[in-house]
């Protein structure tokens, strides 16, 4: 049979980083559940052995049942009528499935009838069901808002939603508008206090909501009269059973065609308040994008890896001038490419995922007690490295799954445009990972500041301390001053040359820390070597090119351009 985690050894890797003991071990407060909780682990060995099993199973249910029913959820997709959407035949028995098996709130306490996985494990499980069907994750993944009210929410509140979602009740983020997409501080749905009834009622129009059917949402709504800035906006949790909430209408769209993406119709709509008023975009919805965004990356890496799967297997067995085309340079060299980038992507996504867990854990940690002085400095920095490395993960990913699904079409050849084989469906899915949760434009405008203050220097100059081979010391060295040249330069300028510029930097940045995370890998086996190889080779090409090009554009070049672009 079929299985997603066992056929793909870098999954597996994961559990033997040597930072999971220790992410572990704070997750589960030195396992002192295990005396409250049977399933709960005893030590680490224990945690890993649940783990692996649980993810060994997690896999079969992607290969043979989620990735069987793709191709007939891609055709028939979700349908609406009377206000209510209805999934795909195959979507409700991939939803059953993963419910009867207890794989909904994996990362969720034990309390709410969560397992309690590190995050490492949940966005594991994330990556193998985008590579199964990425229309699939996005409802699947979507249970992740239960860690905005996990964080946020009142006692009553989470043990209200909680566990409901833990037993698969589905959720949505309901944050953009008609006039609200990339800006959601022109948010204008409306919440208002019925002091009557003793809540808050929500009124006006949701669009491009991703599930939007589903059973609780997380809205963002405009709770401050007068106001039309992101300090009038605050976070309401909505369930269906309450009423008050139709849907409009269905988008039809290019790919992930198995999730419903819905426009809605908010009336007079119930809805509790989390946290406090006023921070629904400063504070919580802001961890929420966050969370999203990392599942993005999970979802370019699964459909990267599924795209990649085939275009090999494809390669192996198509025979062109007397030999299988996986032979002829051209291929082998695209393929090759491929595997580099999609190594990188991986690398980035499960180094940003350990820092989001070290974070979370010492969060759950505060609310119990004062954290130490090491505590509070090591917390500071995995959330500095948890927010600097998501929107660089998010923009990399995303961009490189877009890549990587073409190149899949251009080795299949003609056979890549017709429904016959998946990549046509894989090329579909994966063009929106560049757009929503924020487009790649939007990461490195939240990426760059990391850029200014120096920081992502910084970062680079501590993975190329860990470098001990000298060669290769003095290659990454040799980045790392460009990169701060590159820098310097578009500092020096300022202004609008310094946004203009601003994209190079940030990948600049992003392709020297994916070549360092994937030196750390690199003895795992040949194939490690070969991407960190190639990766580096790439990126020294890359990097030098986007030097070039900064020092010789100039104020001059730029105004040329926008008058040319603008006219």
């Amino acid at each position: 049979m079929e299985n997603f985690y066992k056929d793909n050894d870098r999954l597996k890797h994961q559990l033997s980083h040597p930072l999971l003991r220790e992410i572990v071990a704070l997750r589960e407060n030195n396992y002192a559940e295990s005396a409250e909780y049977a399933c709960a682990p005893t030590d680490f060995e224990d945690a890993v052995e649940c783990y692996d099993k649980a993810m060994e199973v997690f896999g079969e249910i992607c290969a043979e049942t989620i990735a069987v029913n793709a191709p007939k959820v891609d055709k028939q997709g979700p349908s609406c009528e009377n206000g209510r959407v209805t999934y795909a035949d195959g979507t409700q028995e991939n939803h059953r499935v993963l419910t009867e098996a207890s794989f909904y709130g994996l990362s969720l306490p034990r309390k709410y009838d969560g397992l309690n996985f590190p995050t490492v494990l949940s966005i594991m499980a994330s990556e193998m069901v985008a590579r199964a069907d990425a229309g699939f994750q996005n409802i699947w993944s979507l249970q992740d808002c239960a860690e905005t009210i996990n964080e946020f929410g009142d006692e009553e509140l989470k043990a209200a939603m909680l566990p409901r979602i833990s037993k698969g009740a589905t959720c949505s983020m309901d944050l953009t508008e008609p006039d609200a997409g990339s800006d959601l501080q022109s948010a204008m749905l409306k919440a208002t206090w019925d002091e009557a009834n003793n809540t808050w009622r929500l009124n006006g129009v949701k669009r491009f909501i991703t599930n939007g059917d589903a059973d609780i949402k997380l809205v963002l709504a405009r709770s401050e009269e007068g106001t039309t800035d992101a300090r009038g906006l605050s976070l309401y949790v909505y369930d269906k059973q309450w009423g008050g909430v139709t849907v409009r209408r269905i988008e039809h769209k290019l790919g992930i065609k198995g999730s419903p993406t819905c426009e809605l119709v908010f009336d007079n709509a119930p809805a509790k308040l989390i946290g406090n008023r006023r921070m629904g975009l400063i504070k919580y919805v802001m961890s929420l994008m966050n969370g999203a965004r990392l599942g993005i990356g999970a979802q370019s890496v699964g459909i990267s890896e599924a795209a990649l799967q085939a275009a090999k297997r494809y390669a192996s067995e198509r025979k062109q001038f007397g030999k299988a085309i996986i032979e002829l340079a051209p291929v082998y060299e695209m393929i090759g490419v491929m595997q580099a980038k999609l190594d990188a992507a991986r690398a980035l996504l499960y180094e940003t995922s350990r820092f989001v867990d070290f974070s979370k854990a010492y969060t759950e940690i505060s609310k119990a007690r004062s954290l130490e002085p090491e505590e509070r400095q090591k917390y500071k920095a995995v959330q500095k490295n948890a927010d600097m490395l998501t929107p660089i993960l998010k923009l990399m990913s995303s961009e490189y799954s877009n890549q990587i699904t073409y190149d899949a079409i251009q080795v299949f050849g003609g056979s890549g445009v017709v429904q016959d084989f998946p990549v046509e469906r894989y090329y579909r899915d994966a063009r929106v990972t560049s757009i929503y949760e924020g487009t790649s434009q939007l990461q490195v405008i939240a990426a760059v500041k990391y850029v200014s203050n120096g920081e992502l220097l910084a970062k680079i100059r501590e993975y190329a301390a860990g470098i001990t081979e000298p060669e290769t010391a003095e290659r990454f060295n040799k980045l790392a001053e460009q990169f701060e040249e590159a820098c310097s330069i578009c500092a020096a300028a300022g202004g609008e040359l310094f946004s203009f510029h601003s994209r190079r930097l940030v990948e600049m940045g992003g392709h020297i820390v994916m070549s360092a995370l994937l030196y750390q890998d690199k003895d795992f086996d040949a194939r490690a070597a070969e991407s960190f190889a190639m990766y580096l080779k790439m990126t020294e090409a890359w990097n030098i090119d986007r030097l070039t090009y900064i020092k010789s554009f100039g104020e001059t070049d730029l105004a040329a351009l926008k008058e040319v672009a603008c006219k």
